[in-house]
């Protein structure tokens, strides 16, 4: 991959759809992962205003010592770059506490976990909406159409997502070349929704490089019948994660009236 190349492009093109669009700027949600790091780092070389929030609900603290080491390294590098804390944890609390009345089921936990993204992303398009920016997602394209590892109307409610056409791997690369610390590059990925220290990879019961290549088997057509041993249990588990997340990858299903019904 041509890292200098694709970094220009991305940046090209986020300049050409904000002044198309009409919009001041970016905002992104800055966790302390590599997504995240990449994604802002593309949106601050735009020379646009860049709103990088850390929003905290319950995190780790070297997750958030991470968010906020990046944030400030944007920030002595472009001057186009502010950014703010904003501390989610009483907001959750409350929420926790109006809802889930001790529910302790695994279905409460999951919903719960993935609350804390749905209130970011309400975070994130107030200050969108207040200073007209457009929300940059910093979804992966294992992620985004691969197994759809993301909260449906939470990190996945997004006005443009600049790296969903890289893998993994590919965004590893790129955040190496446009100069990420090395905390962010080799910490575990995590979706940052758990109180807990669990990672990507534990929940999806898959390393990236190994989603990667499942994704690369599924697009050719090529099915659990034709490995064996891991291989075979590796795609299955991509395919376990790509079809039960189909509703969030898949358009909104509309339910069509025919025309006779609807004439008078």
């Amino acid at each position: 991959m041509k890292n200098n190349e694709v970094i220009e492009h991305i940046v090209h093109w986020l300049k050409s759809y904000a002044k198309e669009s009409g919009m001041k700027g970016f905002v992104i949600g800055v966790s302390g992962g590599i997504d995240s790091a990449l994604t802002s780092t593309l949106c601050a070389k735009t020379g646009y205003p860049t709103l990088c929030l850390e929003m905290p609900i319950k995190q780790q603290k070297n997750q958030i010592d991470r968010a906020q080491n990046h944030i400030d390294w944007l920030q002595e590098n472009y001057p186009n770059v502010s950014g703010k804390s904003i501390d989610l944890n009483d907001v959750f609390s409350s929420f926790s506490a109006v809802t889930s009345q001790e529910d302790t089921s695994e279905e409460a936990m999951l919903s719960l976990a993935n609350s804390r993204s749905r209130l970011r992303m309400v975070t994130l398009y107030y200050f969108a909406a207040r200073h007209r920016y457009l929300v940059a997602g910093t979804g992966n394209k294992v992620e985004d159409f691969g197994v759809g590892f993301y909260t449906k109307y939470g990190d996945g409610g997004v006005d443009l997502s600049p790296i969903a056409d890289l893998m993994k791997t590919q965004v590893r690369s790129l955040a190496t070349t446009i100069g990420v610390h090395s905390d962010i590059l080799q910490a575990p990925p995590t979706d940052g929704l758990w109180d807990d220290d669990r990672n990507d990879e534990d929940q999806l019961g898959a390393t990236y490089e190994e989603l990667e290549w499942a994704m690369q088997q599924h697009s050719e057509g090529k099915s659990v019948d034709d490995f064996v041993g891991k291989d075979a249990q590796i795609l299955s588990v991509f395919l376990r994660h790509h079809n039960a997340n189909k509703h969030k990858m898949n358009p909104i299903p509309v339910c069509e009236i025919p025309k006779p019904l609807l004439q008078d």
